[in-house]
């Protein structure tokens, strides 16, 4: 990041967090609830005309296709949750996917790849906005996912994380974060769980606020999203 929003340290493998901390702060937790329902009913009141308009492009670039893509990811406590975004990639990308795993781009269980031939002509802009994500302001409010947090991944995923890894999960999963705000698709796994578990270790309204307004930055100027 060119200017850290908080101190990345890198942990060592054997670093645990206090997690027992963490559920006495209800505070923070209430208050980020509150903010939560708040910030995504604004969310969605702002994009109901472009989410209209990205609506229409998804359409006429495949008249067949369907408008939202839905997958089960993976939540806090590893409990499973059907994840909204808009399509942006070609209808039956998934069953595509075990031919690409050989050209992945990134480190450990996440699969990237900047040239994926999967995604559409429209799934390619909104992607590099963020804009493919605004469906899940519904996530927000339904309280499967909150506003700011780690990514909630797949269970492929999930299936090979260590205890370690695992710790990204005791949080409920956000619609951006601290890798989002940072070099994003260039982050590999072990990067992007430096960076939730950082979050996690010092995440507070304020921080929440500051990877908000970053994020809204990035959708304007965006950087390496793919």
């Amino acid at each position: 990041m060119k200017k850290e929003l908080v101190r990345v340290n890198k942990p060592t493998a054997n670093h645990k967090l206090d997690f027992s901390f963490q559920q006495k702060r209800y505070v923070y937790r209430t208050f980020k609830r509150i903010f939560d329902i708040i910030l995504s009913l604004l969310g969605l009141l702002l994009f109901i005309l472009p989410g209209l308009v990205i609506a229409y492009l998804i359409k006429a670039e495949e008249p067949k296709g369907r408008i939202f893509y839905t997958q089960i990811r993976i939540g806090k406590n590893r409990k499973p949750f059907k994840m909204y975004k808009f399509r942006s990639m070609k209808e039956g990308a998934d069953q595509q996917l075990s031919s690409l795993l050989t050209k992945n781009e990134a480190e450990g269980p996440m699969f990237k790849m900047e040239h994926d031939p999967r995604v559409t002509k429209i799934g390619e802009k909104i992607r590099s906005h963020s804009l493919d994500e605004i469906p899940q302001l519904f996530n927000v409010l339904k309280g499967d996912m909150s506003l700011v947090g780690p990514r909630p991944p797949l269970e492929r995923e999930v299936v090979s994380y260590t205890d370690y890894d695992l710790q990204r999960l005791n949080v409920k999963p956000g619609c951006t974060g601290l890798w989002q705000v940072s070099v994003r698709s260039n982050v590999g796994f072990h990067d992007m769980l430096r960076l939730d578990l950082t979050y996690i270790a010092h995440c507070n309204l304020w921080l929440d606020l500051k990877i908000l307004l970053r994020t809204v930055k990035i959708m304007i100027m965006p950087n390496t999203a793919y």
